[in-house]
């Protein structure tokens, strides 16, 4: 029985990363979490202990804190473009590299009506990311966010489902509809204007969650994904992942009380999980721009 070494990775996961710009009286605030992740001629330290090869993820580390000082942050893609780029050009046995990166968002605190130069609230739970791959020369960018949650109080349907001696859930034309949105999508090329794709895929994206009359959170994902690719064309795919925040009506006849879509119990779990990718016609090969290895 023959037994060999399968696809493997590592690097240091979960750097914090905060850095303030003070060049002037207003301050600019980045708050990032940054993973990294390296692939290469790695057989030796699997296999039999020669660490040769392996640089050190406390080097990786060390490295990310170093280029930010160096380089700055500026929009993230282009930060995590730069180490994976550092990383497969310094090390000959590197051939690719994984840089994933989360920006945790602040807003400025309002004083007197104006915004306070370096006073800041955090903007909840909503992260911008990014993962950028690199592997045998050629580059991956995948944008997105996370943890943006949103909610239409009607609008929404549920209906014409299949039946069963287990189903109990009964049928509705008019409900709440809500989630938590994680939308990442894959550029067609490595060089963009980060800051304006970022935020008018982000606009699209809400503004059809908000506007398509849904009769499945299946048709909404999909409703979404598509007109982000049809007014982008920066964009390759859109793979989306929305779990429905379940709110069921609260029976309220034991008080005498009726309940016409006014008064709710919100579930937290457990919770329907929608998943889904909508692709662009010809689109470039995704490589390895969505592997994790495990």
């Amino acid at each position: 029985m023959g037994i060999s070494l399968g696809p493997n990775q590592y690097g240091k996961a979960e750097i914090r990363l905060v850095t303030v710009n003070r060049a002037g009286p207003v301050h600019h605030l980045k708050d990032l979490t940054v993973s990294t992740a390296l692939r290469g001629r790695l057989e030796s330290t699997h296999l039999t202990g020669d660490n040769a090869d392996v640089v050190a993820t406390d080097t990786q580390k060390n490295t990310v804190y170093a280029f930010a000082k160096e380089h700055g942050v500026g929009e993230i893609e282009d930060f995590a473009l730069r180490l994976a780029r550092h990383f497969v050009g310094e090390f000959s046995h590197i051939t690719g590299a994984r840089i994933l990166v989360e920006e945790h968002g602040w807003n400025r605190i309002p004083v007197d009506g104006e915004p306070h130069d370096h006073a800041f609230s955090g903007a909840g739970d909503e992260r911008r990311t990014t993962a950028v791959t690199i592997q045998d020369g050629r580059t991956w960018v995948v944008s997105g966010l996370t943890g943006l949650t949103v909610l239409k109080s009607t609008g929404s349907e549920f209906h014409g489902f299949p039946r069963d001696q287990y189903t109990t859930l009964a049928e509705t034309s008019d409900r709440i509809l809500a989630t938590a949105v994680t939308a990442r999508w894959r550029h067609t090329a490595a060089e963009c204007d980060w800051a304006k794709s970022f935020g008018e895929t982000r606009r699209i994206l809400l503004e059809k969650f908000a506007s398509k009359h849904s009769l499945s959170l299946q048709q909404t994902l999909y409703a979404m994904g598509e007109a982000a690719l049809e007014a982008r064309p920066e964009l390759a795919e859109v793979r989306l992942s929305l779990p429905n925040k379940h709110h069921f009506l609260v029976d309220l006849s034991p008080f005498g009380l009726t309940n016409d879509n006014e008064v709710f119990y919100a579930a937290d779990r457990p919770y329907g999980l929608i998943e889904g990718s909508v692709l662009r016609d010809g689109a470039p090969d995704p490589g390895p721009a969505w592997q994790t290895t495990f």
